[in-house]
């Protein structure tokens, strides 16, 4: 209620002093360029028999190696992860997937369809197929609780787990309860329970809070990091100002108090956990307390000047330290 009745007063403030501006919605009806740059890999889509669902997903490097899968966080696409698809290309098959609801992968209406259950056995049918049985799995965000979920409900799928920005789920539901400053950075969690509103709060100045979220001094991109560009900010504009666009990414969280807390905690696999300090969103004494859920190796990381937005942030110093982890594990199992 209260999230409601800021977001209501701020719609108020914004009609007051431009309303000619505030209902302004563009879409976009062509992609930009980067979309379809083919140094980030081939457009490729796949359909689930169980559920019915085609996915996208963008691909880098040979079939036959390795797979690294990649789930985005939100507001999000495959694109957040660009810089990695060039980069793991040369050892890994690197698949970004847009998450179900997302860009170009199918949206089921109905919010009961975006339970966790549902988004965690997307990925395990995904895996399969892609004709894997196993993965290095990267999630940021709400795609980093995608990844810890899957790495708890089916560890022999996953051989090593990267997660930017985003605790182990007990950890996040815990730390919730205790903590109001983090309650009220999580404020989101609640105004999205509301139907159709909280979409409506986005198309607003032709999205300017899609915009204001990558961008802004409060929770965009750090001062020393690598700043999107006019048309990677096209990109996500282009995505998400389609009709209908947000509504199966804003479903994801409109279930989630049915489905948390967990009743299987532990990580088995050795885990990589990055997370950048200016994080606007989450709480950065969250990370080190995860550390006692993972039954493994487990490294953290965490980057002083980075946001919330890691990999598009500090895409070099993030791919360099997922290149370490993942070699001092391979190292780690020959000895």
């Amino acid at each position: 209620g209260v999230c409601a009745c800021i977001a209501g007063l701020r719609l108020l403030w914004s009609i007051g002093r431009r309303p000619g501006e505030t209902f302004r919605w563009v879409v976009r009806e062509n992609p930009p360029a980067c979309l379809n740059d083919p140094s980030l890999g081939t457009h490729c889509y796949v359909r689930i028999k169980d559920s019915g669902l085609r996915f996208h997903y963008v691909a880098a490097g040979e079939r036959g190696k390795p797979l690294m899968l990649l789930l985005h966080g939100f507001p999000e696409f495959w694109y957040s992860w660009r810089h990695q698809l060039r980069e793991f290309k040369s050892e890994y098959r690197v698949v970004a997937l847009d998450l179900r609801g997302y860009g170009e992968t199918d949206a089921p209406p109905h919010k009961e369809n975006y339970k966790l259950d549902c988004l965690i056995a997307d990925i395990k049918d995904i895996l399969e197929s892609l004709g894997y049985n196993k993965c290095v799995l990267i999630g940021h965000d709400w795609g980093g609780m995608i990844a810890w979920l899957v790495a708890i409900c089916y560890p022999e799928m996953v051989t090593k787990l990267i997660v930017v920005n985003f605790p182990h789920p007990s950890v996040f539901t815990e730390y919730i309860l205790r903590h109001p400053s983090q309650l009220i950075k999580s404020g989101y969690y609640f105004f999205f329970q509301m139907p159709w509103f909280p979409e409506f709060m986005f198309t607003l100045n032709d999205f300017k809070v899609l915009k204001s979220l990558f961008t802004s001094q409060a929770t965009g991109i750090g001062r020393k990091g690598c700043r999107l560009t006019a048309e990677d900010i096209e990109a996500y504009l282009y995505v998400f100002s389609q009709p209908g666009a947000l509504t199966g990414p804003i479903n994801h969280y409109r279930t989630i108090f049915s489905c948390l807390p967990l009743q299987h905690h532990e990580v088995i696999m050795p885990t990589l956990l990055l997370w950048g300090e200016r994080d606007a969103f989450m709480e950065v004494e969250m990370a080190e307390i995860t550390r006692i859920y993972v039954k493994n190796h487990f490294r953290l990381t965490i980057l002083s000047e980075a946001s919330h937005w890691l990999q598009q942030d500090q895409p070099d110093i993030v791919n360099k330290l997922i290149w370490t982890f993942l070699k001092e594990e391979t190292k780690r199992k020959r000895e």
